[in-house]
């Protein structure tokens, strides 16, 4: 595949090879034997969708491949206290270096400032980036199906759920959307329909809205990227759709948490 997403797999796997240099595998393992609980991050989802409210997943990123230099003045920090006070379930915060500006320390200060649950957003290949994800203080990752063949998927995933995490499972089509379903464990496992097309990267809410019919009932489904408007909100939970994730938006926005109360506001 001669696109962004090939692009950035090669990249990940030469980043990674790296980082098992620096940090092997068992330095992280004993880490995380002492690691404290994680606080639930797919049940604070289904906690407030009980509440008969939207779900937030509000996404703290510097930088996009498709956009570049979204935010200026970024302070993971005071980005993650202000999704707290605008009302956000969760935070996703980016920690992919290369194509997103993004760092691992970003994810630890951000989760420092607030009591939300965080996911990692990143381009997750290897039972490596599991481990290392439990370490810096994820409380889920992300595990992009496009990118892993069904072993690898599958692997990954039950590894995640070992090691406490919860896990966010992309997909862009149907036949991803087939793969997604047949991983077990959905108490802790959730569907995210990215909007964005990972090889060519325009949005549009129809893919969810395409395949949400497709999702089952008992699912946690997310809806991801390319939500900009209270209509576009308003077709979505029409359409039963009720956790979001959104980055772009906010960041964009002087006080990312006032933006998510606005959009959000009367759903």
């Amino acid at each position: 595949m001669n696109d962004i997403l090939q692009r950035i797999l090669q990249r990940k796997r030469e980043e990674l090879a790296e980082r098992k240099a620096r940090t092997p595998l068992a330095t992280l393992r004993a880490r995380n034997a002492d690691a404290a609980p994680t606080r639930g991050f797919a049940e604070a989802l289904r906690r407030r969708i009980a509440q008969r409210r939207p779900a937030v997943i509000a996404e703290i990123k510097k930088a996009s491949p498709s956009k570049g230099l979204i935010r200026t003045n970024f302070d993971p920090a005071a980005i993650a206290g202000s999704y707290a006070a605008g009302g956000a379930t969760c935070l996703s915060v980016l920690t992919d270096i290369d194509f997103f500006q993004g760092s691992d320390a970003y994810l630890r200060e951000a989760r420092e400032a607030c009591a939300l649950p965080v996911l990692r957003k990143d381009f997750t290949v290897d039972v490596y980036q599991v481990h290392e994800a439990r370490a810096i203080g994820a409380d889920a990752i992300l595990l992009i199906a496009a990118a892993l063949d069904n072993a690898v998927l599958v692997n990954l995933h039950a590894l995640a759920i070992e090691c406490g995490l919860d896990v966010l499972v992309e997909v862009h089509n149907a036949v991803d959307l087939q793969r997604a379903l047949m991983l077990t464990n959905l108490a802790r496992t959730l569907i995210g329909i990215n909007n964005r097309d990972l090889r060519t990267f325009e949005t549009s809410i129809e893919t969810t809205l395409l395949l949400r019919p497709d999702v089952p009932d008992d699912h946690l489904l997310v809806t991801e990227s390319g939500i900009t408007t209270r209509e576009d909100v308003a077709r979505l939970r029409a359409a039963g759709v009720d956790a979001f994730l959104i980055g772009e938006t906010f960041m964009r926005a002087d006080d990312p948490g006032a933006a998510l109360a606005r959009l959000f506001d009367g759903s």
